[in-house]
């Protein structure tokens, strides 16, 4: 047996040889069709663990923007404000921490430990780096960037012509 055969992900490239055994069970049949159906899903997507956090994209932020201000908002379940650290240099946020959970059950002879560490880049531009403000309550990390009153002249609104048919 070649090892390209062996790679889950070469399925398409080979010829799958069935013995009649697993013809007759529609058992194996059913296991078989499973796990080339989650090759098959799997294959595009570049993942470690199922667990990992920088998989999904932890923290989910939020950014909204109107004339005079940027607001960001991140959701940090789990951890409080002394975990986290904030930063703004040369026009990028940063927003980073560390999540630490250990849980001991001596009764259930049970321990869980999870480290996990992140940070997000957000680029910002014309920002009063004077008047940048920030709170934490309940899980959600919220920051607020006064735009440069120069920013907020370069705003122009742009009117939208309806089509006449």
């Amino acid at each position: 047996m070649a090892l390209r055969d062996l790679v889950p992900w070469n399925n398409s490239s080979r010829k799958v040889s069935v013995s009649s055994n697993e013809t007759s069970n529609p058992f194996l049949a059913l296991h078989r069709e499973m796990n080339r159906m989650f090759d098959d899903a799997f294959r595009n997507f570049d993942i470690g663990s199922f667990g990992s956090s920088s998989m999904m994209g932890w923290p989910s932020v939020e950014l909204n923007e109107t004339e005079k201000e940027v607001k960001v908002l991140a959701e940090l379940p789990g951890l409080d404000q002394n975990d986290v650290a904030i930063e703004l240099s040369d026009g990028v946020l940063t927003i980073s921490g560390e999540k630490k959970r250990e849980t001991e059950d001596k009764e259930r002879r049970f321990s869980e430990r999870y480290y996990g560490r992140f940070e997000r880049r957000i680029p910002v531009d014309d920002v009063d780096q004077d008047r940048v403000a920030a709170s934490f309550k309940d899980g959600v990390l919220t920051v607020m960037l006064p735009k440069l009153p120069a920013a907020q002249r370069k705003v122009k609104r742009i009117a939208i012509n309806g089509s006449k048919q």
